[in-house]
């Protein structure tokens, strides 16, 4: 880490780059993130370390240096040109490092890469920011799970001058969340007060919160899960950067969230959409779409929660009240009896919708009825 540190004082495309995204004081202050920079050169590290005594054999399975194809007796770096994130253990120690590609990066170039799995590090065992953070943790601040470093970052930067309450945010590590990580955010001592997931508004960041969700909610978190609203391509790292956006994020995580469950409810409609553009406009598809949505009346918390989620089904549905009652009685009966989910159901579940009529007076189709993966 302290060559990677080293690096980054007189890397002046690198330096830069973080100020335009609003981490400057990363460059200012090397502690406690001490981010640092990878020389473009194809093995800078490799002849530092090997130079100051390292076998090869240490390099490669410290996850620093790797062999080339074409010549095994040749180590070259595992990271070069990218600005360098240490990720530590629970007692502080860099066991690892995560990647952000360099300024002039083509578009070929992976976002992020993640050191290799080593005896000291499994990528699905830890999460970023746990132990340069340890103090906001312990005051008992409001958990965030977000997407990489950057917004990490970001949302630490937001409350640098806040008092002794806040949001403390963590990232999986290059990864999707594992149930490891889960654990390991259900047992802050902010969880009590509920976990945000502050993910980008697009297919990914949704993707991000139905998977945190699932993770989350068995055993219970001890407190609500909720998701904060971001814009298609926006995310706390990109928000931060604008004229007063540490006051605009950390209005978004205190104010501006709702129900994680609510989130994964519009999600699964939208997905559903997607596929099948005209599900909505006749009874046969509303039916399917109810079919599809209410097996998520069972992850509620609460009756209240309950009631609240198949009123949010009805209105997204257009169908009746009746119709997302039956639908539900009729997976519960099919868990019960340990069969699958009534996708495609038989006319007993579609009676409701075709003796009821709908609110713009269509009749039930003849269209296959689709389903999903």
């Amino acid at each position: 880490m302290t060559y990677y540190r080293a690096q980054l004082d007189h890397a002046d495309g690198p330096r830069a780059y973080l100020a335009e995204r609003g981490l400057r004081v990363l460059v200012q202050r090397e502690w406690p993130w001490r981010v640092g920079y990878a020389p473009p050169g194809w093995s800078s590290l490799t002849s530092h370390l090997r130079a100051a005594g390292f076998t090869a054999e240490e390099l490669i399975g410290a996850g620093l240096s790797t062999r080339t194809r074409q010549d095994p007796d040749r180590l070259i770096d595992v990271f070069r040109d990218r600005v360098m994130f240490p990720v530590r253990d629970r007692a502080g120690h860099a066991v690892a490092f995560l990647g952000r590609s360099g300024p002039g990066a083509g578009e070929d170039v992976p976002k992020y890469i993640n050191s290799p799995e080593t005896a000291l590090y499994d990528k699905g065992q830890l999460l970023f920011g746990v132990a340069e953070q340890h103090e906001r943790i312990a005051g008992r601040w409001t958990p965030v799970l977000v997407e990489g470093p950057a917004d990490v970052l970001a949302v630490w930067l937001s409350y640098s001058r806040s008092g002794r309450t806040g949001a403390v945010a963590l990232a999986p590590c290059g990864t999707a969340l594992t149930d490891t990580q889960a654990a390991i955010l259900r047992r802050l001592p902010g969880a009590t007060q509920g976990l945000v997931g502050a993910f980008d508004g697009d297919p990914a960041g949704r993707a991000a919160v139905d998977r945190a969700f699932q993770l989350l909610r068995h055993p219970r978190f001890p407190g609500p899960l909720l998701a904060a609203e971001f814009s298609a391509g926006a995310d706390p790292a990109d928000l931060v950067r604008r004229p007063n956006g540490k006051a605009q994020l950390r209005a978004i995580l205190q104010r501006q969230t709702r129900p994680m469950l609510d989130a994964v409810v519009d999600h699964r409609l939208a997905r559903l959409v997607e596929r099948h553009p005209r599900l909505l406009e006749d009874i046969d598809g509303r039916c399917t779409a109810v079919r599809l949505l209410t097996p998520l009346l069972y992850e509620a918390t609460d009756p209240d929660e309950a009631i609240r989620v198949a009123r949010h089904i009805v209105a997204h549905a257009r169908v009746g009240v009746d119709t997302v009652a039956i639908a539900a009685l009729a997976h519960l009966e099919a868990v019960v009896h340990g069969l699958d989910p009534p996708i495609n159901a038989g006319p007993e579940l579609r009676r409701p919708c075709g003796r009821h009529p709908t609110t713009d007076g269509q009749r039930a189709s003849t269209r296959p009825i689709p389903t999903v993966e």
